[in-house]
């Protein structure tokens, strides 16, 4: 286990220079000059020059490539063109809305999911299986932010029990979960439909192996056979799709942060491309390719504890 982890930190190395590489070349070939979007379609020639000198726009484009590097090695993310401030200061505000909305709706999935992905396999062709496919069906199809309306016309608008906009308080818990719960429900809602399809399918193939009999032949509980044996073995797709699920969650999540009018890395992302902002864009990639090399990393890991026919050389 610790070396294949200490394998995996090794190889996120050469991983994340590659990715830094293509987001620095990316960032560069937008059409446009981002020191004359900055200072807007009146500014003079002179001033647009003194600004492209400024941050380094008018060095060879290899030279701003070292200078790059060497800002990241010190943890450095450059600073905004717009407000002039680090740009981490942005990330740093946002990022934890994103990560907590993500999270939560990860959680949600999970535990509505696979409970039902296992009673719909183990109920094959029976009315709960009907109705679990059904639901997950019409969970697939709805769009996340058309769900987020309909919970905001339902539970605000109409019972008043959540707050339709904001992210609320970290400070206080209650009132941050409060405002949490809405946009976490509407992506948690619709990630729990792939998922309990995911585990129905794996459970249905699984229920037909040779050990999920024996174990039953040796009269043990029904819920250990599903639970320590059928779902165990079969376990590891189920993970592959929560951890794909999480990495596209940290992208889609804008539109219901948008919705909601919550604070994110998506909505701070789409203001950098409109403001034609290349640091701070440049920076919030390179968050991003971070967190989904971390999110890989996690979940190689997760599968040597979960199937432990799982064995890597």
């Amino acid at each position: 286990m610790l070396r294949h982890t200490f394998r995996r930190l090794l190889l996120a190395i050469p991983t994340m220079f590659v990715v830094v590489t293509i987001i620095f070349l990316l960032v560069r070939v937008i059409p446009g000059d981002p020191a004359r979007a900055a200072l807007g379609d009146y500014a003079t020639e002179a001033a647009v020059q003194d600004l492209r000198e400024e941050l380094g726009l008018a060095d060879p484009i290899w030279q701003q490539y070292v200078t790059y590097l060497n800002n990241l090695l010190h943890f450095d993310l450059g600073t905004t063109m717009v407000t002039r401030d680090p740009a981490w200061d942005q990330i740093e505000f946002v990022l934890p809305h994103t990560l907590e909305l993500t999270s939560v709706a990860v959680v949600i999935s999970i535990i509505l999911g696979i409970p039902i992905g296992v009673a719909t396999a183990i109920k094959q062709n029976s009315p709960i299986d009907y109705t679990g496919r059904v639901a997950s069906l019409m969970g697939l199809s709805i769009p996340a932010f058309y769900l987020g309306l309909l919970l905001i016309y339902l539970f605000s608008a109409k019972l008043g029990w959540f707050p339709a906009i904001g992210a609320g308080d970290f400070s206080d818990p209650l009132d941050n979960l409060h405002h949490l719960a809405l946009p976490a429900l509407s992506l948690g809602m619709i990630e729990t439909a792939y998922v309990s399809r995911m585990t129905r399918s794996v459970m249905i193939g699984v229920l037909s192996d040779d050990y999920v009999r024996t174990a039953r032949a040796k009269g043990l509980e029904e819920r250990s056979v599903l639970f320590k044996h059928a779902l165990r073995a079969g376990i590891v797709p189920v993970i592959s799709l929560v951890g794909i699920f999480v990495i596209s969650l940290i992208g889609s999540s804008v539109l219901t942060e948008t919705v909601f009018a919550r604070p994110g890395l998506g909505k701070l992302m789409i203001g950098a491309i409109k403001q034609r902002d290349y640091t701070l864009l440049q920076a919030i990639m390179v968050i991003y390719a971070f967190i989904i090399v971390v999110i890989n990393i996690v979940t190689d890991i997760i599968y040597t504890i979960a199937d432990p026919r799982v064995r890597y050389d």
